[in-house]
């Protein structure tokens, strides 16, 4: 595959201290920190990534992400694309992130 990454499910879990924290900023903030860690490992960054599928409890939590989301990729013009899914995820997880890059090519 190249220079393509596509991920398993990231997480809002603290790689430091294997918590999830409690609340919907706290989980957006680590499960993007979590993708930046990923794309770092895999020698890209987030001007690497081409989709982003969001998985969610509820919905309810998409001005959050929404914050997040801008916070990262700033420029309206060049984000990648993003599908968001309502989900059963694991108790206490308010969402999850899986994505695809091509990476150098950001």
């Amino acid at each position: 595959m190249g220079n393509l990454l596509v991920s398993g499910g990231i997480s809002p879990v603290d790689p430091e201290t294997g918590v999830t924290p409690d609340g919907a900023d706290e989980q957006v903030a680590m499960v993007f920190a979590n993708v930046r860690r990923v794309l770092a490992a895999a020698g890209g960054t987030t001007g690497d990534i081409v989709k982003c599928t969001v998985f969610v409890q509820d919905k309810a939590i998409r001005p959050v992400v929404n914050k997040h989301w801008v916070e990262m990729f700033p420029d309206e013009a060049s984000r990648p694309a993003r599908h968001m899914l309502i989900t059963d995820l694991q108790s206490g997880t308010q969402l999850q992130l899986e994505v695809m890059a091509v990476l150098g090519e950001g």
